[in-house]
């Protein structure tokens, strides 16, 4: 596709009622894994439950091509790219935020993550020559609004941490990039056996530094932590990164991009419910405008 087209192409025709079932179900499902890694690790130590989840994702991704019999192999002259592809969006991905993350308070540090859709904007402006309409940047606004009315009264504790916040913003930064290299380079495969590499060439360093960094103490996990790294397995690291790997592919990058500004909200209220914690104003107040931006983005061509 050229960059004229690509800037051309209108919302209706690649906005199936497909593609928005599947937004639903990866707002849905990524935002309740956020309690549900806490719960995780609680007792699993960050590199050893990233290893779980990455090579049980790879494992199932594997499985699924072989049974509908997709070729696994890597084009030819696309190695390099995807590995830099899988660096950015797993490996850097990974690291910034769980280091990030060690040094900020544990709540909704996370929400800083979800300044994706902003540099996502920017970088595929730049790179895809991907037109920015006044709805896309009128739900960027809003978006970016909800999410700072959910931050709240914590920003004063993230900002005595200035390189925990820099490191979750540059973490954004790398999904951010490695989500443009997705639609920039277009390797030639099916979604399936490309996440499955992903993982693979992604996953190598973190799965290689969890032995080297942490003590492994299977037996002691209970019922509850395994279960929760098997939720991320399947359906975080099987469904939802096929999913938005899919996303990418089929929808313009500020549309796939900013519709992840649900997510916080869903992981916010559903730790309220499955951790105990009482909703406020900036919950309800952030609900309202990031799905304002929603409809603003999504807003069909006429």
């Amino acid at each position: 596709m050229t960059d004229s087209a690509s800037a051309a192409a209108p919302l209706r025709p690649t906005l199936s009622a497909f593609s928005l079932l599947l937004l639903v179900l990866l707002t849905l499902f990524w935002g309740v894994n956020w309690p549900i890694m806490k719960l995780a690790l609680a007792e699993m130590p960050v590199f050893t439950f990233r290893s779980f989840c990455l090579g049980g994702g790879a494992l199932g991704l594997f499985a699924i091509a072989l049974a509908m019999r997709m070729p696994l192999g890597i084009p030819k002259g696309y190695f390099v790219k995807l590995t830099l592809i899988s660096l950015f969006n797993i490996t850097f991905w990974n690291l910034l935020v769980l280091y990030g993350l060690s040094m900020l308070p544990a709540g909704r540090t996370t929400i800083l993550a979800f300044t994706m859709p902003l540099w996502l904007v920017m970088m595929s402006a730049l790179m895809l020559h991907e037109s920015l309409t006044g709805w896309k940047l009128a739900g960027l606004g809003l978006g970016l609004c909800g999410l700072a009315v959910l931050v709240g009264g914590e920003w004063q504790a993230m900002a005595a941490s200035p390189i925990g916040v820099a490191l979750v913003l540059a973490a954004a930064m790398s999904w951010a990039f490695g989500t443009v290299l997705i639609k920039y380079y277009m390797v030639p495969m099916a979604s399936v056996p490309f996440v499955g590499w992903q993982m693979v060439l992604g996953g190598l360093p973190i799965i290689v530094l969890a032995p080297i960094l942490e003590s492994q103490q299977w037996h002691s996990y209970s019922a509850v932590a395994w279960g929760a790294a098997a939720y991320n397995a399947v359906i975080c690291f099987v469904f939802c990164y096929w999913a938005w790997n899919h996303l990418v592919k089929v929808l313009p990058a500020p549309v796939s991009g900013l519709s992840t500004l649900m997510i916080p909200v869903v992981g916010v209220f559903s730790s309220m419910a499955m951790l105990g914690e009482q909703p406020g104003w900036p919950e309800f107040a952030a609900l309202g405008l990031i799905s304002a931006a929603l409809g603003a983005v999504l807003k069909p061509s006429r």
